[in-house]
């Protein structure tokens, strides 16, 4: 199974400690929701940043695996908006982390520099919480009902078993494209072991047919009359 149909990054400025040693790496920009996963093809060499605007008090959740090449490993870095390290992870195929967050930016990169010949397919998903929306939308729905009172209907009940159905549909599409990502790489790795396979059986047919010339010809050397007739 190939990547997800995702949309490619936006590309912006290079990163100013890599530029001398490495090819520009991409950045991207999620859109202010609740959950957003991405599927690419990290290239051998090469580096590729993200970044997520996050409030004050809010939660930011990352998951990521290596669903496709050589090892299934990647380096990760979590960074926070002053620059700090939050997270690194050095050669794993997967991982799950969760920051509490404050105002700014934070960048998390992909780093595939260590592997000079094979790329990686990398997935990962960001969950955010605690992102001050859900309570402005809230408060905008109350302005437009009226005569609650009248039909005996709390506007809070209503809130509360919409809001229940969401998250739970929200958890159902998480685990969905969890389980898609890891079909995909199960899948990648059972390919790459259907190609070993075949490769080393062709192998010992090619040693078993020269060993079993080779038997022959030493067999049929020993019966050999190698006394020279006189006349």
């Amino acid at each position: 199974m190939g990547p997800l149909p995702w949309p490619r990054p936006r590309l912006l400025l290079p990163l100013g400690c890599f530029a001398l040693l490495l090819p520009p790496p991409a950045a991207a920009e999620f859109s202010p929701s609740l959950d957003s996963d991405f599927t690419f093809t990290l290239p051998a060499g090469r580096k590729e940043c993200f970044y997520q605007p996050m409030r004050k008090e809010a939660s930011l959740e990352l998951e990521y695996q290596v669903l496709d090449g050589a090892g299934l490993d990647v380096d990760f870095h979590l960074l926070s908006p002053k620059g700090e390290t939050l997270v690194f992870d050095e050669r794993k195929s997967d991982g799950v982390h969760t920051v509490e967050t404050e105002d700014g930016d934070y960048m998390f990169c992909f780093d595939n520099t260590f592997s000079t010949i094979s790329e990686k397919v990398i997935f990962f998903e960001l969950i955010l919480d605690n992102m001050g929306e859900d309570g402005q939308d809230q408060e905008d729905w109350k302005k437009y009902v009226t005569g609650t009172d009248l039909l005996d209907m709390k506007l809070e009940d209503i809130l509360e078993s919409i809001n229940s159905v969401k998250a739970r549909l929200s958890k159902s599409v998480q685990i969905q494209t969890l389980l898609r990502a890891f079909e995909a790489r199960d899948r990648n790795i059972q390919e790459s072991n259907f190609d070993r396979v075949n490769f080393w059986s062709m192998v010992n047919l090619g040693v078993m047919v020269v060993v079993s010339a080779v038997q022959v010809y030493m067999l049929k050397s020993l019966f050999e009359d190698k006394r020279k007739s006189r006349t």
